[in-house]
């Protein structure tokens, strides 16, 4: 496969970029450097674990940046009616 040239759009997607290249490193290096007959075990404990990890802080930072504009506005303003429930009974003052 040929080096390519990447656009990345925004930092997330940088954040996960090099997230993924580091991944392919320590896959490289979990190969390297597994005794002879337990490439394959390594390789796919390094995959598990860091796969993991690469989808954990990828949605973390995709739904951190989805809430960063609702954060910002806050919530809408609503009115709420003042009229209390004919079921909620609480205690009255001055009674026990």
């Amino acid at each position: 496969m040929e080096p390519r040239t990447l656009r990345l759009t925004d930092p997330v997607e940088a954040l996960v970029v090099e997230q993924a290249l580091a991944l392919v490193r320590q896959l490289r290096e979990a190969c390297q450097t597994a005794p002879h007959g337990h490439v394959l075990a390594q390789a796919e404990l390094v995959a598990l674990a860091q796969g993991r990890e690469l989808s954990r802080q990828a949605l973390q930072a995709v739904l951190n940046d989805a809430a960063a504009p609702v954060e910002k506005k806050g919530r809408r303003s609503a009115t709420v009616p003042a009229r209390p429930s004919a079921k909620a009974k609480g205690r009255r003052s001055g009674r026990l």
